[in-house]
C-alpha cells in the first residue's frame, strides 16, 4: 500500500537552517516531517502554544546540551510547510523566544495569503 505524501514546502531560510544543524538532529526532524507528510505524527511533535492548536506543531530535539526546534504547519491541504528551524538559545525556561515566535507568525501569515490566491 502506498501512502501519498503531502508536498513539503520550506519557508524562508528554514531548509538552510535545518541543514546547518547536527546530523542527528536533522535525522529526527526529517523523520518527523516525513511522518507528517504521510498524515502521521512523530512522538516528539506537539502543538506550538500561541496558535490555538491550529495545526502549527513543533518538534524538539536535544543534542549535546543544546535544544533544537523545527516548526511546521499541517493546516493546509496543498502542502506541509516548514515555518522555522532554529537552535533555542534562551535560558529563560522552555518558552519559545519572542523573535522566533514573531518570525513563525509572520511566515504563517504569508502562507495564509499565498494559499488564498
Amino acid at each position: 500500500m502506498t501512502v501519498s505524501l503531502k508536498p513539503l514546502r520550506w519557508v524562508g531560510s528554514s531548509k538552510k537552517d535545518l541543514a546547518a544543524m547536527p546530523e542527528d538532529v536533522q535525522d529526527v526532524f526529517g523523520y518527523a516531517l516525513h511522518l507528517a507528510q504521510a498524515g502521521g505524527k512523530h512522538e516528539q511533535s506537539k502543538p506550538l502554544k500561541g496558535f490555538g492548536g491550529a495545526g502549527v506543531l513543533e518538534v524538539v530535539e536535544d543534542h549535546k546540551g543544546d535544544t533544537y526546534r523545527a516548526v511546521y504547519t499541517v493546516r493546509f491541504k496543498s502542502a506541509l510547510y516548514v515555518l522555522h528551524c532554529f537552535q533555542k538559545k534562551s535560558t529563560s525556561g522552555i518558552a519559545t523566544p519572542k523573535p522566533d515566535m514573531d518570525l513563525i507568525k509572520a511566515r504563517l501569515k504569508a502562507i495564509m495569503e499565498f494559499e488564498k490566491e
